[in-house]
């Protein structure tokens, strides 16, 4: 029986009237991303960089968001042919790449998605989820519009190449990453230093002016909506783990009593 693939990310940015507003899923739970999925956002990243997910765990949250009207996609641990090969095996339609802060390993990402001889893609379609297990008609001819790409600038020389990065044919959008960018820049952990800020809306003008979406990694309100009014088409605004710590941390300060200056216990 034929199947159908969902639309691909670069699919709904381009069809969207406002930013497409997203989510971390770093828990590892398909559970939690099925919680998220139902929550009423556009997207959910599965991150495989820093969160404790594997083929494994990363197939059964792409398995249980596939019900719910949002778009997931997986941020690889790094642009390796082979990771990349694995994570598409798998069934994600849309990547993020990390660290890209060059053309030239902009283009390398795009090798690794497409099929020869475009690229260096291993052909495993009847073997894979991609294909449904060759249940999609025409996968092998038409799979670049199956798969967006979209790569992550988070470095100085990054932001110094990101109209270079943007160009590349294939890269479907940019993905600005302050945390990262900022470390690089000597001021870790000031993701709003003037001058981080600075160098992200220098990227977004980059990208924009090369005609390619960029979006943008900020969980305080105020900072997010400032990029988004600065021309962000797509944003993360939290993630899964810290919503549960922080509002695990809330339950504690509004239930268990603080001590005093006298060392005595107070509500």
């Amino acid at each position: 029986m034929p199947l159908r693939l969902n639309p691909t990310f670069r699919d709904r940015l381009a069809e969207a009237d406002r930013p497409l507003i997203g989510m971390w899923v770093s828990s590892g739970s398909p559970l939690v991303a099925e919680i998220c999925a139902g929550g009423g956002l556009d997207w959910l990243l599965v991150d495989m960089e820093h969160s404790p997910n594997g083929l494994q765990s990363v197939l059964a949250q792409l398995q249980a968001v596939a019900a719910y009207p949002v778009t997931p996609l997986v941020r690889v641990p790094i642009g390796d042919v082979v990771t990349i090969k694995q994570v598409l095996d798998l069934g994600a339609q849309n990547l993020l790449v990390p660290m890209v802060s060059s053309g030239g390993e902009a283009r390398a990402v795009v090798e690794a998605v497409r099929y020869p001889p475009r690229g260096r893609r291993g052909v495993g379609s009847a073997l894979a989820r991609s294909a449904r297990w060759n249940r999609v008609d025409g996968y092998l001819a038409d799979a670049d519009e199956h798969v967006s790409v979209f790569v992550q600038i988070e470095t100085a020389e990054g932001a110094d190449a990101a109209a270079d990065i943007a160009a590349v044919d294939g890269v479907d959008g940019v993905f600005v990453g302050p945390s990262d960018l900022s470390a690089s820049m000597g001021l870790l952990g000031q993701q709003s230093h003037p001058d981080v800020v600075a160098t992200v809306n220098r990227t977004f003008d980059a990208v924009r002016a090369a005609g390619k979406p960029v979006g943008v990694n900020a969980f305080d309100p105020v900072v997010a909506r400032s990029y988004l009014d600065a021309g962000a088409s797509f944003a993360l605004v939290g993630a899964d783990v810290a919503l549960l710590a922080r509002g695990s941390e809330a339950l504690a300060a509004t239930f268990i009593p603080a001590a005093d200056d006298t060392g005595r216990a107070s509500y």
